[in-house]
């Protein structure tokens, strides 16, 4: 934990609903408001894709996990867990900062995301773009 920020319980088991018993189709993650804890602040059932893009703040860097479902060409449908770590160019630096550095303590505490994918604009996180990347995993 190179940020030494720690990650609540409740991230751990939001994430095993979502992986496990598909409870959600995707979560967001924050930092509490003293940056000490990374917390949920938002669980979905939505499988609207674009509910979940206009979760994403504008100018607040999030993490997120989004269970995508899509079909894989000449091979029927496919589920992949998407880790998004959402910093927009627009958020202030320190808050860059420390979502950077407190981003491992997230990943590592996730097992099974299949895709990563790092976005600075929607352009970065749209269903077309990460289509496109778990197309070209497994």
């Amino acid at each position: 934990m190179a940020s030494g920020v720690a990650v609540n319980d409740q991230v751990l088991e939001a994430f095993q609903d979502l992986k496990l018993k598909h409870k959600y189709k995707y979560i967001i993650f924050n930092l509490n408001s003293s940056l000490t804890e990374i917390v949920v602040e938002k669980t979905s059932d939505q499988k609207d894709y674009d509910d979940f893009i206009s979760d994403l703040p504008e100018t607040e860097c999030r993490w997120a996990i989004y269970d995508f479902e899509f079909e894989k060409e000449g091979g029927g449908k496919r589920n992949k867990i998407i880790f998004i770590s959402w910093s927009p160019d627009d958020a202030k630096i320190k808050q860059k900062m420390v979502f950077a550095s407190s981003r491992d303590a997230l990943k590592r505490s996730l097992t099974g995301v299949a895709v990563e994918i790092q976005g600075t604009d929607y352009s970065e996180v749209s269903h077309e773009y990460v289509l496109d990347k778990a197309n070209r995993g497994n």
